[in-house]
């Protein structure tokens, strides 16, 4: 491809931040010291307290060479925070190309696709931030989770149809390779009988994660889910009922087993010939999940094809929904997927 896709990013939060360095040239130095805010308040993002630095610069002895993979064929030229002085630094790093917008809105004018990265909210608001794009017909691609219900998911697909603006979303877990590696190995097991999975809360950020495992490793097709608290942890138990070639008793999600200092989530799988255990997902290796992302995002953009996953994407908000009514009524809770 002669010319980049022009990437106008909303949020130069946690994974604006992420996906960004992956795309276009930056200043390493700045991205690992852009510690404070201009007025030396606190920092609002965990980028500014070297989050991105230390897990895609982390080659010994040599803090200058990116370890995380790079996708050619992106160009960030407009970017937009509801923080000014971070939208600003944000634009420092990626050496003054992009051009800072006022309004969100802004950030779907002249450009080819808008990156709504807002990886740590509850998707409540990715339908106004999608809006002004899709109405222009801009291909936007949005963040996990794909909005905060399936009523949203819903809303933004019949507004993208609406104005023929192609729009997708996914989540580093629906394509990391620890986790595709660990759903090779259910095969020592002759069959998978059930299956946990770590999460670190309840919040649609992390929750959403940990269902995109679940459809990974183990499968779609999830027909029922409960949850059951316990102070502050919670068990949510998917079910497949009926549904060939999956987990037959189901898989449990174990939500705030720990505080953890990374993002690390683990998988165990059972079956008649035993059990295996294994990471799925952790930062260092995140990269390469959201490398695969960026390549999805270019073929889609330039075929109209969407992957498998974005699909999945769509089943994973369903269950969300389910999992906060059964919460909320202490009940098993049917997913409902049309």
């Amino acid at each position: 491809m002669s010319n980049p896709i022009r990437v106008g990013l909303i949020r130069c939060d946690t994974h604006g931040m992420w996906f960004g360095p992956q795309m276009q040239s930056h200043d390493s130095v700045l991205l690992e010291r852009a510690v404070l805010m201009p007025d030396d308040r606190p920092s609002t993002y965990s980028w500014m307290t070297r989050g991105t630095h230390y897990f895609f610069y982390s080659h010994y002895g040599a803090p200058r060479r990116m370890t995380a993979p790079r996708v050619e064929g992106f160009q960030i030229t407009r970017l937009w925070d509801e923080h000014p002085e971070v939208a600003e630094l944000a634009r420092s790093v990626f050496l003054g190309v992009p051009r800072v917008c006022k309004t969100y809105d802004e950030v779907s004018d002249d450009v080819d696709l808008v990156f709504i990265a807002d990886c740590n909210g509850d998707g409540s608001d990715h339908r106004m931030l999608a809006e002004p794009g899709l109405k222009k017909g801009i291909a936007t691609f949005v963040d996990k989770p794909f909005a905060d219900n399936s009523t949203n998911v819903r809303a933004i697909r019949d507004l993208a149809a609406q104005h023929n603006a192609p729009v997708m979303s996914l989540s580093i877990l629906q394509a990391n390779p620890a986790a595709s590696q660990f759903a090779l190995r259910l095969a020592e097991l002759g069959r998978t009988d059930f299956g946990t999975i770590t999460c670190h809360s309840l919040d649609p950020a992390a929750l959403i994660h940990a269902i995109c495992v679940a459809h990974h490793v183990f499968g779609t097709g999830i027909t029922a889910v409960h949850a059951s608290r316990s102070g502050t942890h919670t068990s949510i138990h998917l079910g497949y009922g009926d549904v060939p070639n999956r987990p037959e008793n189901g898989v449990v999600i174990l939500c705030g087993v720990t505080q953890a200092r990374f993002t690390e989530m683990f998988a165990t799988a059972y079956g008649p010939k035993g059990s295996v255990h294994g990471q799925v997902y952790n930062d260092f290796d995140g990269s390469e999940g959201s490398a695969l992302l960026l390549e999805h995002i270019k073929t889609w953009f330039q075929t109209g094809l969407a992957p498998r996953i974005a699909q999945e994407m769509e089943l994973a908000i369903a269950v969300m929904d389910a999992i906060r009514l059964s919460e909320a009524t202490s009940s098993t809770v049917s997913v409902m997927t049309t």
